[in-house]
């Protein structure tokens, strides 16, 4: 059964604090960017694991595996928008219609432990790709097809809230907890 496509415009995170998933993008610096990129992948295996993680909760959410196909595609998705943002100028970026890629990839019929293997790989990929961003890269622009206009900066807390936003939808806490 199809999921009532999300048409909310989620760019106000950039600036403002998520009620749902508590992320703040006035909280996070730069130079913490890479490394939550990367531990935002931390616990998907376990939830991606679980015996019911084909199963849809309710008919208007995401089973845990069809948002596990989702992450590990924004972690690829993202990565290359980024990409682009450091080699072309202006850079405009095709239109990623996520509800579309989830019926076209049949993200519910999945092999749960082939998506795991994937979202860490790719959410390593995307960390070092904002690892390697330099100092005056930070402000360069790109323009998503509908217009809406992100700097290297707000592409990061964009995508970061996103990554932590769907660990909430899952069961896991929003960040990983981190070993003191």
């Amino acid at each position: 059964m199809p999921i009532t496509p999300d048409d909310k415009d989620w760019t106000w995170v950039t600036t403002r604090r998520c009620g749902f998933c508590g992320f703040d993008p006035g909280g996070v610096h730069r130079t913490q960017i890479a490394d939550r990129i990367a531990e935002s992948s931390d616990g998907w295996r376990g939830v991606l694991a679980r015996a019911d993680a084909d199963h849809r909760p309710n008919d208007h959410t995401w089973s845990p595996l069809e948002y596990g196909c989702h992450v590990r595609d924004v972690h690829t998705v993202m990565r290359e928008r980024l990409e682009l943002m450091l080699t072309v100028t202006p850079a405009t970026f095709a239109n990623w219609d996520q509800d579309e890629a989830a019926a076209d990839g049949r993200y519910g019929e999945q092999d749960p432990g082939v998506v795991a293997d994937r979202l860490e790989a790719n959410a390593a990929a995307f960390a070092t790709a904002y690892r390697a961003v330099a100092d005056d890269e930070w402000e360069r622009e790109g323009l998503r097809g509908n217009g809406a206009a992100f700097t290297v900066w707000s592409l990061a807390a964009y995508a970061l809230h996103d990554l932590e936003h769907h660990r909430v939808d899952v069961g896991l806490p929003a960040t990983p907890e981190r070993a003191e």
